[in-house]
């Protein structure tokens, strides 16, 4: 019988994807205003709370990211908790490049960034501090507002695939 020592690999970059999607996430948009006041997103996996007092949250960032200047660039963030009806808002604001609030409803949050039509819940606040990390950057934000919509269950990420609570939603 072979230990984990033994059978451990190298982390090289497919393997390290491997081995991260066997844990579980959310799945969440981060919003905000472009500095021409157009709606701009990005959808997230790397998302957490951080601290009850002050409250704060994190989320993770990827340094070639073009939607994340415009998202520093705005009077906030809004972090929308994607529903497990919401898989398609999350591919469209996954994608790079071009329109990518064109379908999407939304409503604004009380500093005026889009809160997403259909989520769970919702966290609006100010960029507090980022720290390079690798490829990415860490984004922690100091929540001013928030609000539970409620509805199904959240959208989860897993082994590579959207799924639900209870059985996959493919």
């Amino acid at each position: 019988m072979r230990t984990h020592a033994e059978a451990g690999l190298a982390p090289n970059e497919e393997m390290f994807r491997r081995v991260l999607s066997h844990f579980a996430g959310g799945v969440v948009a981060v919003t905000g205003l472009s500095p021409d006041g157009d709606p701009a997103g990005l959808t997230v996996s790397s998302f957490t709370s951080v601290s009850l007092n002050p409250r704060m949250v994190s989320f993770c960032v990827g340094r070639t990211s073009r939607t994340w200047p415009l998202l520093r660039a705005s009077s906030g963030v809004c972090v929308n908790i994607l529903s497990e009806r919401q898989r398609d808002v999350s591919d469209s604001l996954a994608r790079s490049g071009g329109s990518k609030f064109g379908e999407l409803g939304w409503s604004p949050s009380p500093g005026g960034l889009p809160v997403l039509d259909g989520v769970l819940a919702w966290l609006e606040g100010d960029v507090d501090a980022e720290h390079r990390a690798g490829d990415h950057d860490i984004v922690v934000a100091r929540v001013r507002h928030l609000g539970i919509v409620g509805g199904p269950g959240p959208l989860i990420r897993y082994l590579g695939a959207y799924h639900r609570l209870g059985a996959s939603s493919e």
